[in-house]
């Protein structure tokens, strides 16, 4: 006999899974299509006014990119208008991701031009008139930093790293802190490293051996917690087969002295709260793949418009005039770089990819710590700051319905969306 239920957590069963700054991230977007627009009439027009050939290809330049920004804008509005239409299964959450990966395309292909055109320079050079190049440069670098700055905020930067894991490799971006806080501690039994873990899930402690002989058992390690206060709580452990992990989750403020008892020994290691913002915290989860694609054009735009300073500064001083297409060259691989990393993270979403194994892990320890077994499972991002679990559990205890299970994994933020099937197993079998 199988029990089926489906329910977002909180209140709210709407599928509306946009992110936390969607509305601020579409006004900001906007502002910089609107910026880049005058840019463009300004430069196509003075160009065409004064003659200067340079001035319209530049306002030429600055149209694409207001287009690439148009993606983004065009995404946000669409998005937020159709978030309670019911023909989206999932919502609209997703619709930035489709952006983004259609703006590494872009990507793409503009670092192929700006290559095929210093290729093409370096092959037949062009000469350059350096008194219209170089305040034409440095007024396109400019409008880039003014453009970056009005993107800046909670869009989650432009890095490839993630400190969620959500099938990122470069795994460098987690600001929390506390996981960065290892403690070695060296026993009879072995040396272990303890931390507080807490990447998308309740803070818990975490005992990992870091020798081959030091594996211990679950059973015999515990850690008593001393506060300022005097107050104290043990904590006891579970195995998870490459670390031990606490099944109490460690309560605000983790300032403490943590008293770690271990088959032959007994240690302090004292604890110091760090300053932290969950909501800001830069996970994979919360990032919002749109506003970041956005920030890439921006942030590549002023990389490449740098790099033209450079090359046309030494041209001039040196003559070194093949300076100005190895400029291009180097602006193409750097553009080429982050629309791959761009598309790879974009891609993976669309696709529904078991982007963060550490949560599919832990939710299945939620669920099998019961007693119960987890016969099939699936977690995957359906918005920025949004995931979705189907879960199939099998138990034994009658008691255990759907809303068990639910109130079990509600202690995963992020968590927007779980459908549970329960089937009973006779006692006996």
């Amino acid at each position: 006999m199988s029990d089926w239920k489906d329910a977002a957590f909180g209140v709210r069963h709407d599928h509306i899974f946009l992110g936390d700054a969607h509305e601020q991230n579409e006004r900001r977007t906007w502002a910089v299509i609107v910026l880049c627009g005058v840019m463009m009439v300004a430069e196509i027009t003075g160009g065409s006014l004064f003659g200067s050939i340079a001035l319209v290809a530049d306002g030429l330049h600055m149209s694409t990119h207001a287009g690439a920004m148009l993606i983004a804008a065009l995404a946000y509005t669409y998005a937020r208008k159709h978030a309670r239409d019911s023909r989206f299964v999932f919502g609209t959450g997703k619709l930035g991701d489709l952006a983004g990966f259609t703006s590494a395309i872009v990507l793409v292909m503009i670092a192929l031009l700006i290559g095929y055109e210093a290729v093409s320079r370096f092959l037949a050079p062009v000469p350059i008139d350096f008194g219209q190049a170089i305040p034409i440069a440095v007024l396109g670098l400019v409008v880039n930093l003014v453009s970056v700055w009005l993107l800046s905020g909670n869009h989650h930067g432009h890095s490839h790293g993630h400190g969620h894991s959500h099938g990122d490799d470069h795994g460098h971006e987690d600001e929390h802190g506390h996981e960065d806080e290892v403690h070695r501690i060296s026993d009879s039994a072995g040396e272990f490293a303890l931390s507080v873990f807490e990447d998308g899930v309740p803070p818990v402690f975490r005992i990992t051996p870091e020798t081959a002989y030091s594996k211990v058992d679950a059973d015999a390690v515990s850690i008593t917690t001393v506060r300022p206060d005097g107050t104290r709580q043990i904590f006891r452990f579970a195995d998870r087969d490459d670390y031990l992990e606490s099944v109490d989750e460690i309560p605000e403020p983790h300032a403490f002295v943590a008293v770690v008892r271990l088959p032959n020994g007994e240690h302090q290691i004292e604890f110091e709260e760090r300053n932290h913002d969950h909501k800001n915290a830069k996970y994979a989860a919360n990032r919002d793949h749109n506003i970041r694609s956005a920030y890439v054009h921006v942030i590549a735009d002023a990389a490449v418009s740098v790099l033209t300073i450079i090359g046309l500064l030494l041209a001039r001083a040196f003559g070194w005039v093949w300076m100005d297409p190895l400029a291009g060259i180097v602006g193409a691989l750097v553009i080429a770089n982050w629309s791959w990393g761009l598309m790879r993270d974009t891609g993976g979403i669309l696709l529904d990819m078991n982007l963060d194994k550490r949560m599919v892990e832990n939710v299945r320890h939620v669920v099998e710590d019961n007693g119960d077994t987890v016969l099939d499972l699936h977690v995957w991002r359906v918005g920025p700051g949004h995931m979705s679990a189907i879960v199939s559990v099998a138990t034994r205890e009658a008691r255990r319905n759907s809303r068990f299970y639910r109130a079990a994994l509600k202690r995963f933020r992020g968590l927007s969306h779980v459908t549970v099937e329960v089937n009973s197993t006779p006692s006996g079998v």
